[in-house]
């Protein structure tokens, strides 16, 4: 039984989420004050943390770029939750670490599904062989990253959107396949979420980046070549 963490000042809300997790079989622990939380976790860390942005004794960013700058937490599940709607809180908060990001109100079966789809992802690391694209290398057993040699930082769902490009060098994945193997089959949400991933990747990237390819109106793609055709512009797009 996974347990997951809910920090939250919301008394209702935090109600909501404990009653609707504890129904689909998973165990939390509730808390109003990061105080508390962080008390929590030194004692023992959880396998998802659901975050609230706006909480009384400590900003919920600073948190999460806590919990981030902990080699023990680093690579703990993060879903913020928090009623900021505007489209740079979102992106905030994904480039802090936060692997999804949830909207309030929300329903209850969203959220069981950002949950599900988020801990599908979580399970142990299988020992596999290194993926390379150009300067780009991909560890799977540690799940680390290295761009022309520098160790790279990758949240979770940067690393399993990389990977997912990497392993298909050369094909257009459409934005709906990319979403669903990211994401899940029962994500819902904007878009803009993917696009926010692929410009974080190119940006840790450095110089690499470029091997990340917009295909115009499609999707995107991983490419060896560093001079390609312009985006949008494919041999295959061409009439």
């Amino acid at each position: 039984m996974s347990l997951i963490y809910i920090l939250e000042d919301d008394a209702n809300i935090r109600e909501i989420e404990s009653f609707a997790l504890k129904n689909s079989g998973y165990k939390t622990e509730d808390f109003a004050h990061a105080a508390g939380f962080w008390k929590a976790v030194r004692k023992k860390i959880p396998a998802l943390i659901l975050l609230d942005i706006m909480l009384p004794d400590e900003d919920g960013i600073d948190v999460l770029k806590k919990l981030r700058s902990d080699a023990a937490t680093k690579h703990l599940p993060i879903i913020l939750v928090t009623a900021k709607t505007a489209e740079i809180d979102k992106v905030k908060g994904l480039d802090s670490g936060a692997d999804d990001y949830i909207t309030k109100p929300f329903g209850v079966m969203e959220l069981i599904s950002r949950v599900k789809a988020l801990l599908r992802r979580t399970s142990p690391p299988t020992p596999d062989t290194s993926l390379t694209l150009s300067g780009i290398t991909l560890h799977p057993a540690s799940r680390s990253c290295e761009a022309a040699g520098i160790p790279v930082e990758l949240t979770y769902k940067e690393y399993e959107l990389l990977s997912l490009l990497i392993r298909n060098a050369g094909i257009v994945l459409t934005r709906d396949v990319l979403m669903e193997n990211v994401w899940g089959t029962d994500f819902i949400g904007e878009s803009r979420t993917l696009d926010v991933h692929i410009k974080t990747l190119r940006r840790k990237l450095g110089d690499e980046g470029i091997h990340i390819k917009t295909v115009r109106n499609v999707g995107y793609l991983a490419e060896e070549k560093n001079s390609p055709a312009e985006e949008g512009e494919h041999p295959w797009q061409k009439k």
